[in-house]
């Protein structure tokens, strides 16, 4: 009867309101445990020889060599139920834990799955997943996933002309969407550069790994910005400059960039 139940609220066959598709296979487990445990306990005084104090004492030390071993295995099955039931992340999107990103190809009681599309996948413990901070690169879009880069230019560069660029080779790149428009927000204003972040949205006409469209992008930007005669540097002073790390206003606007309407 569980079986049938939980299937059919995984296959969108039974609808209820307190459970989704999602967590149906989880849940379904933890109501079999819930099942297997009411049957043994109803089940333990029928036991022959279950009254005797040898079998007591085996009882005793059964359920202490369980609580001392299992306490790590508990704690792994509870972080993967705390992530199924929280919906950390689904199958199929993609994420970043820690210093880790790739495509979730599986959540397990126990541990996560990701293929970071080097040709690699990695294994994750589900109690480090819960302990580290999760960047989920696809739950807020509806399809697809967001990318973003980050590039350090110096002063002497207009910044205007920066956006323009970033934005080019973000268009140019395929499977990068043009709605919505890529964006460039300046995250930083260092000593010597500025910092420029470029997010945008990808959307593959086919399936990509992540990692290989954002090295299309990265391709991109360095054409760009070679084709403007733009450095892609980060400069460091030892003193003060012979000329002053200004951009005229003559060249506010240069190529790509283009000026507003005047009024």
């Amino acid at each position: 009867m569980l079986k049938n139940f939980f299937d059919g609220v995984q296959s969108g066959r039974v609808n209820v309101s307190w459970i989704d598709a999602d967590s149906a296979r989880p849940t379904r487990r933890l109501a079999a445990f819930a099942v297997w445990v009411f049957a043994l306990v109803m089940a333990y005084p029928y036991i022959p020889g279950s009254g005797t104090e040898a079998f007591k004492g085996l009882s005793v030390l059964v359920g202490l060599m369980v609580s001392i071993g299992a306490s790590g295995i508990i704690g792994q099955g509870a972080s993967g139920l705390i992530l199924m039931y929280t919906r950390t992340y689904r199958p199929g999107e993609y994420v970043r834990v820690g210093e880790h990103e790739g495509t979730l190809v599986e959540l397990g009681m126990f541990t996560s799955r990701l293929r970071t599309g080097l040709g690699e996948e990695l294994t994750l413990p589900n109690a480090l997943v819960l302990g580290s901070v999760t960047r989920n690169y696809s739950r807020t879009v509806k399809e697809g996933f967001v990318l973003d880069t980050v590039v350090t230019i110096g002063y002497d560069a207009p910044w205007r002309q920066v956006h323009a660029m970033l934005i080019e080779a973000a268009l140019r790149t395929e499977g990068v969407s043009a709605d919505p428009k890529p964006r460039v927000f300046q995250t930083a204003l260092s000593d010597f550069y500025a910092e420029y972040r470029l997010v945008c949205q990808a959307i593959p006409s086919q399936p990509r790994p992540r990692a290989e469209v954002l090295s299309n992008v990265h391709a991109n930007i360095q054409d760009v910005f070679n084709e403007h005669g733009v450095q892609i540097m980060s400069p460091h002073y030892l003193g003060d400059p012979a000329e002053q790390k200004v951009v005229p206003r003559a060249n506010w606007y240069a190529p790509p960039a283009a000026p507003p309407p005047s009024k």
